[in-house]
């Protein structure tokens, strides 16, 4: 179900996530934003290089 590249995508979500969380409690507002605004990016092409994969097999959705 999921490859190994899902988890580094979901990893790196996560860590972004977490980063973000930090620097805003820290007082570090603006960079906590700026590090939040990466957790969708990275989604959305973690998504982006899934469909292509599957395009790539031939997998028609």
């Amino acid at each position: 179900m999921f490859k190994l590249s899902d988890v580094f995508i979901l990893l790196a979500v996560a860590v972004s996530f977490a980063v973000s969380g930090l620097l805003w409690f820290e007082g570090e507002l603006m960079a906590g934003l700026f590090t939040a605004i990466w957790v969708p990016s990275i989604l959305a092409f973690g998504i982006y290089f899934k469909l292509s994969s599957l395009n790539a097999r031939g997998i028609q959705s």
